[in-house]
């Protein structure tokens, strides 16, 4: 794992690395959907208020429209019937997105063991954190957060930017004048 390395020269210019800067504005900029589904929401809710300040993590701003939010909170009991529902969601919002689980019923089904339950929203979207309980406080949905701030902080948006994967932008580039080559030689 590298180590972000942030310095600070004697004339005051402070370097640091690309992939940090995306990283910490994605991070201090979480904007969660209002998406509860049962009792996990009253504790979503919760979290939002004043009392837990969802805003000093930078994600106090519940978006109604999944095309502006890029963090989608499951907090309740998904059904088979609203699986559908919650694809159709995830697929409109916008890249980069996150998903948390919240609850046990939105992580494995909880005590619904059932035909018309779905057992775990991660049979649908991927998930990136999830929290347990049933319904979980407010304070563990803070907790979560800060895991998916952990995970965000960890990421490597310019590999995307400049190629896919661990690909180089020379390296795409290279592939790319080998195929004109190739195609104009035949």
């Amino acid at each position: 794992m590298a180590k972000e390395q942030v310095i600070e020269s004697s004339s005051g210019i402070i370097t640091t690395t690309v992939d940090f800067v995306f990283n910490w504005a994605r991070k201090s900029a979480l904007w969660p959907m209002t998406f509860g589904l049962a009792c996990c929401a009253i504790e979503m809710m919760a979290t939002g208020a004043s009392r837990f300040d969802l805003d000093r993590f930078g994600a106090g701003v519940f978006r109604p429209s999944p095309r502006q939010s890029d963090l989608m909170i499951v907090a309740g009991t998904p059904t088979l019937k609203m699986g559908p529902v919650i694809k159709r969601v995830w697929d409109q919002m916008p890249e980069p997105k996150w998903c948390i689980a919240m609850g046990a019923c939105a992580s494995t089904g909880g005590p619904f063991p059932t035909y018309s339950t779905l057992q775990g929203v991660d049979r649908i979207v991927p998930v990136d954190v999830y929290i347990p309980g049933c319904p979980p406080r407010p304070e563990a949905l803070l907790y979560g957060l800060m895991r998916l701030q952990d995970k965000i902080m960890q990421e490597h948006p310019t590999q995307f930017i400049f190629g896919r994967g661990s690909v180089s932008q020379e390296e795409a580039e290279g592939k790319i004048n080998q195929e004109e080559a190739e195609g104009t030689a035949a």
